[in-house]
């Protein structure tokens, strides 16, 4: 199990790496930060595998150097989808961990709570003690978007690249196979790379594609075109 003084060093390691890219960001977060818990990763091998952004972004990188430290990455990575999935039934538990006035006592019974839902994976405590720093820093609203962050690192360490498929309207299996396909062949995935394919609907792109590989956006989408012409006949008008 970590311990306290170790998570304060695995976090104030993860936020130094950002310090250039957002520099007034991360003297905020360090303070909030001061009590998780990590090992300061030694080696390649517990870094996160992609750079995450945002807040609950931070913590999940720390939470998975954390883990890979400690060698429960999977058994943390079972516990965070275990996580993940309560979310998805309970719509008010969102609601639940952003309120302000949640005294110790309630943060710890939601702890409590939260763990049996782990099903036991968490043998090592990491998630426990990520809990625990969470709910001292009044962090457990970010709980939700580190899930499915942490998720993204998961992914990402074993070679998958996200390929997101926003169209009008739901897409057919045929379509989207056929999408995967080319897409895999193209420069945007690394050799032996695997694909995960979600098809996103908006109506409002009006038709159309829009493809969103890893960090690259590919605007097909009929919307774009028009904005494309208006501001072409704007500018010679």
């Amino acid at each position: 199990m970590l311990s306290n003084r170790a998570l304060l060093r695995a976090t104030r390691a993860t936020v130094s790496t950002s310090q250039c890219a957002a520099a007034p960001r991360t003297a905020l977060a360090t303070s909030q930060f001061r009590n998780y818990a990590a090992a300061a990763p030694s080696s390649a091998d517990s870094k996160p595998p992609v750079a995450l952004y945002g807040l609950d972004g931070t913590y999940a990188s720390a939470l998975y150097t954390a883990a890979v430290k400690s060698s429960s990455l999977d058994s943390t990575a079972k516990a965070l989808q275990a996580l993940h999935e309560v979310y998805n039934k309970d719509a008010k538990l969102a609601t639940i961990m952003l309120a302000p006035t949640l005294s110790t006592e309630d943060k710890t019974s939601i702890i409590g709570e939260l763990q049996k839902h782990t099903g036991g994976a968490d043998k090592e405590g990491t998630v426990k003690n990520f809990l625990e720093a969470l709910a001292e820093n009044n962090r457990l609203g970010l709980l939700k978007g580190v899930c499915e962050k942490f998720g993204k690192l998961m992914g990402a360490a074993r070679g998958e690249v996200e390929l997101t498929i926003v169209s009008a309207s739901q897409l057919d299996n045929k379509t989207l196979s056929r999408l995967e396909t080319a897409v895999s062949k193209s420069q945007y995935v690394g050799q032996g790379k695997k694909l995960t394919v979600t098809n996103k609907v908006n109506p409002d792109i009006l038709g159309g594609l829009v493809v969103e590989i890893g960090d690259r956006t590919i605007d097909l989408s009929v919307s774009a075109k028009i904005a494309k012409m208006n501001k072409l006949l704007t500018d010679n008008l």
